[in-house]
């Protein structure tokens, strides 16, 4: 068990980033988990909260969970983080998610 492990409050913290290319390629740092994805929608649990990417056409074109980075290709038209704070917008958008 290394230091970090015994003492999880003392992890570094990670950077998370975003970086687009031409609305069309997007690569994002700090990535917990990919919670669902399809072709109009991602949803990313990330350092900063959870963000919601919609587009068309998107498709993961990488994926490396141990290092938290995605990319993702095809039109983007919109990113937006569920604030911690605003719960209950959270609960809402998963529940209309996984009806």
């Amino acid at each position: 068990m290394n230091y970090y492990e015994r003492n999880p409050a003392a992890s570094p913290q990670v950077d998370h980033n975003i970086r687009m290319n031409n609305r069309r390629n997007l690569e994002i740092t700090g990535v917990k988990e990919v919670d669902s994805f399809d072709n109009e929608e991602f949803l990313l649990k990330t350092e900063m909260g959870y963000l919601i990417i919609r587009g068309e056409n998107l498709q993961m074109k990488n994926l490396d969970v141990e290092q938290g980075n995605v990319a993702i290709k095809g039109k983007i038209y919109e990113l937006s983080y569920l604030d911690e704070e605003h719960g209950e917008k959270a609960k809402g958008f998963f529940s209309k998610l996984f009806k």
